[in-house]
């Protein structure tokens, strides 16, 4: 019966043009900041181009063996937006256009279609991370080598961020369906998003990042979690006190994330998914 609910998600899914929108929109938008930010660092550290006619020092660059990772962490870092819009559109599209009614009547067990819509939107967000690595991956790792700059493909380590990316931007899918249930309108919950994810945790993570005490705190956002669980950021070529260091670990950061998404999606079904439609 879940497998049946869960292929019945997929087809809710695929036959709407918002995932394909938003999966070319993460294509283009990683692949040209990662393609940027990759020309940039790699030709500063290859002498190629001269850090004060770029407007930075050197001392802003990343260290030489870091900057493939940082880069092909941009699919998360950045990109993480998509999935928690595509779990949460997904959501709420079930409140605006009144698709719940014959769902449930077609399966009474609310419990069960919304645990469907939960993994069919985790495995939707895995294929979104692989949209953004092939973006981060692809077009960084052509820039850097370009360069002259080691791609560090060839590290098993490199390999091992890309896995926990994918599960990152997964997990991240998962969160917008929590969302989206514990706010099932569904332009407050795109602006919930948007705000919180453009502005508000950005600028509580760089607030964090001053003292010792703070980044204690900071470090257990949903957005540094997951840049935890991937392993490299932007955040901490950013960060004063060595953001890496007050950083948890990996499995840490997925765990934290994973309650978000969890206590979100629990919340909902409590607070929205349980109640009558029409």
């Amino acid at each position: 019966m879940l497998l049946r609910a869960i292929r019945a998600e997929f087809a809710k899914l695929l036959t709407t043009r918002i995932w394909w929108i938003l999966a070319a929109v993460l294509f283009g938008y990683i692949g040209m900041l990662s393609g940027g930010l990759a020309a940039l660092f790699a030709g500063i550290q290859s002498g190629a181009i001269d850090p004060s006619a770029a407007g930075t020092g050197s001392q802003g660059t990343p260290p030489l063996g870091s900057l493939p990772p940082l880069v092909y962490s941009f699919a998360s870092s950045v990109g993480y937006v998509f999935p928690v819009l595509l779990g949460a559109l997904a959501t709420t599209g079930e409140f605006r256009h009144q698709t719940l009614t014959p769902t449930f009547l077609a399966n009474p067990r609310r419990a069960q279609v919304l645990a469907a819509k939960a993994i069919t939107l985790f495995l939707a967000g895995g294929a979104f991370g692989a949209v953004a690595l092939l973006a981060s991956v692809g077009i960084g790792a052509l820039v850097i080598n370009g360069f002259g700059v080691d791609t560090l493909l060839g590290d098993s380590d490199t390999w091992a961020l890309i896995g926990r990316t994918l599960l990152a931007m997964a997990l991240w899918a998962a969160v917008g369906v929590g969302l989206g249930v514990l706010v099932p309108n569904q332009v407050a919950s795109i602006v919930i998003v948007l705000a919180f994810t453009q502005f508000v945790e950005p600028l509580l993570r760089f607030a964090s990042m001053f003292t010792e005490a703070t980044a204690g705190i900071g470090k257990f956002l949903p957005g540094a979690a997951s840049d935890a669980l991937v392993g490299a950021s932007i955040f901490t070529v950013a960060s004063p006190v060595g953001g890496a260091a007050a950083a948890l670990d990996w499995w840490q950061g997925g765990l934290v994330l994973l309650a978000y998404a969890a206590a979100a999606t629990i919340g909902g079904y409590f607070v929205s998914w349980r109640r009558d439609v029409t």
